[in-house]
């Protein structure tokens, strides 16, 4: 016997992961815990018959000659699957798109970063040629969709949208698509958001603007993720983290949400114990206290989370400056000179302004060109630190509408980034 299985909290790119398994392997059985996600359900119980799906307890272990694993590639993730845990004579396959590796040793895998599971299981499905029905490709597209947030979280890959167009030539309903990925919220989600909003706690880690929420809930609440999404969207903050404490005596539940490069969810969900994606990610823990979660998030997130290319990567040096006395006719020259933009004004060692082109529109009489900078410089000064992530600076730039930002670590301006510097970054054209 054969079966397929995946995580818990069975979300639309598993289940897609195991019916397109289905497909490559016809004779296997595809196995999903009970404790799925509550639009997963909603399908389930109208397509359950086309899908044949069994529950683990539906399930003898013993009977069991091949272990197929998508979409995770933790033994802790999976449902009922412990008696298979040491169990020598199993041959296990795995299909897994997420970037670390688990404890789930297979004898053969696919183990690929990749926006979604999905997109793998389509690859094998097209080498093949294996057909698809509109309803099999609806489904593998709202998996896609589901998991890559639309192709815009930053996990994303060009095969994901390859795989996605596909999807929709093999006559996917978007239609049906729409209804599967619309998330619920009622009283239950608006009440628990309510709460997030009266107790949240704010701190500034590492740059990154995170916002903690601990709440106990009475009953249990479908769709949290969703409520804690909302939540970082109306406080428009870097990241929030739910940790939310339920009816069940011990367990602890962890969401996180984060819309900057330099905060990987996933990483830090996986160092719990769970698991996710750069945006996106969650963890169950037992018997621990909701202040130590905030604890150990936050030390992850100060000694773990520098993002992969920091602005001291990016950043020019030994940094051009003029001081605040120096004549604009003077700064116009060199700014001719260097074909630079812009320069910072520094007295001694103290960053004072910044002079760029655009300030000279400023002079009206010819006269003006012998006045000092200080007169028409400008002072409040964006700045930005050594450690700070490429996609911060650009947040800073664009809101500011400006084309540089010196780089200051203790008090003293070490370098300088400009919008072309970012721009190099965004579309990879970094040296190696």
């Amino acid at each position: 016997m054969q079966i397929v299985t995946t995580h818990r909290n069975t979300d639309f790119d598993a289940l897609a992961s195991v019916i397109a398994t289905t497909l490559i392997y016809p004779d296997i059985v595809p196995v999903i815990s009970k404790n799925v996600n509550p639009n997963v359900r909603a399908f389930l119980s109208i397509h359950k018959d086309i899908f044949n799906i069994c529950t683990p307890d539906e399930i003898d272990p013993d009977k069991v000659r091949r272990l197929i694993v998508v979409d995770v590639n933790k033994w802790n993730r999976l449902d009922g699957m412990k008696p298979l845990k040491r169990r020598e004579d199993l041959e296990i396959f795995l299909w897994d798109h997420h970037p670390d590796k688990g404890d789930i040793r297979a004898n053969r895998e696919c183990h690929e970063a990749m926006g979604a599971n999905i997109t793998l299981m389509v690859r094998e499905l097209k080498k093949r040629r294996i057909s698809l029905t509109p309803v099999q490709a609806t489904l593998f597209l709202a998996g896609l969709h589901e998991d890559t947030g639309n192709l815009m979280f930053p996990s994303t890959q060009p095969e994901d949208a390859h795989t996605a167009a596909y999807l929709m030539e093999q006559n996917a309903d978007l239609n049906v698509l729409g209804s599967l990925l619309r998330p619920a919220y009622g009283e239950q989600q608006k009440n628990v958001l309510s709460e997030m909003l009266k107790a949240g706690k704010r701190a500034r880690l590492n740059g990154h603007k995170i916002s903690f929420h601990k709440i106990s809930i009475e009953q249990h609440v479908n769709s949290l993720s969703v409520v804690v999404h909302m939540c970082r969207e109306i406080l428009n903050v870097d990241a929030v983290f739910g940790i939310f404490t339920g009816k069940k005596r011990g367990k602890v539940i962890v969401i996180g949400r984060s819309n900057t490069e330099g905060l990987n969810i996933g990483t830090i969900m996986r160092s719990l114990g769970g698991g996710g994606h750069p945006g996106a990610g969650s963890a169950l823990l037992n018997f621990v206290n909701p202040d130590a979660v905030e604890e150990m998030i936050t030390e992850l997130i100060m000694g773990n989370q520098q993002a992969s290319v920091q602005i001291s990567d990016l950043m020019s040096f030994p940094v051009f400056s003029v001081t605040s006395d120096t004549p604009m006719q003077e700064v116009g020259e060199l700014l001719r000179e260097k074909g630079c933009t812009g320069f910072p004004v520094v007295d001694g060692d103290r960053l004072v302004g910044v002079i760029s082109r655009r300030d000279f529109r400023k002079i009206r009489k010819a006269s003006a060109n012998k006045a000092p900078v200080k007169a028409f410089m400008a002072r409040e000064v964006q700045t930005i630190r050594p450690g700070s992530s490429p996609m911060e600076a650009a947040r800073i730039m664009v809101r500011h509408d400006i084309g540089r930002l010196p780089v200051v670590e203790d008090g003293k301006i070490i370098g300088i980034v400009t919008r072309s510097d970012t721009m190099l970054y965004f579309y990879d054209l970094l040296p190696d």
